[in-house]
């Protein structure tokens, strides 16, 4: 008769441990945030909001990616430093939570955001974000139409004036021909 032997007691005790050790490094690092699609207009302000749980002090690093462009925003520790990149040091503001404010919102800032963390263990995590910015078109329409306004104003103005001064012409011209038409006498008849 066949034995099949499918698992002894060593076996198991190195599966389990193994599989405790990976939940482990994977409950090590967890990240949350609300919203991962933003869009906004060009000169607003976006907020990244992230929630973290890491063993130990994390490293945080924003990274920008768009195309073939792939910029390092800033890393910092909560509470320890901040390292913001010169592209990008006037219009950052780094949270100690992780979070990231970007101000004054340009149209080449819109693509891919990644929020990377480590954890004192060297484990490491990525979160993206997509952030899509938009012109603000209604300014140019609104611009445009009072320039349209101001020029047919000032075109009916023209015409106006152009009409009056027809009329002066017409009067003065009427005028000048009465006082030039020679004087019928009565009696020569």
């Amino acid at each position: 008769m066949l034995h099949f032997r499918l698992w002894d007691a060593q076996d198991v005790a190195v599966f389990l441990s193994i599989m405790l050790y990976m939940c482990h490094l994977a409950g090590t690092i967890s990240i949350h945030s609300p919203q991962r699609s933003l869009i906004r207009s060009v000169q607003d302000n976006v907020f990244f909001s992230v929630n973290f749980t890491c063993s130990g002090i994390p490293d945080i690093q924003w990274t920008f990616m768009s195309g073939l462009v792939s910029r390092m925003i800033g890393s910092w520790q909560p509470g320890v430093y901040t390292n913001i990149t010169e592209d990008y040091s006037s219009r950052v503001q780094a949270y100690d939570n992780g979070s990231m404010g970007l101000l004054d919102l340009r149209l080449q800032d819109g693509g891919f955001y990644v929020f990377t963390i480590t954890d004192s263990t060297g484990s490491s995590k990525d979160f993206s974000f997509v952030l899509k910015v938009n012109e603000v078109l209604y300014e140019d329409l609104q611009y445009l139409s009072v320039s349209f306004l101001v020029l047919a104003c000032l075109a009916g103005l023209f015409m106006l004036i152009m009409w009056l001064l027809n009329k002066t012409y017409k009067k003065i011209k009427a005028s000048k021909c009465i006082r030039e038409m020679p004087e019928i006498d009565e009696t020569e008849l």
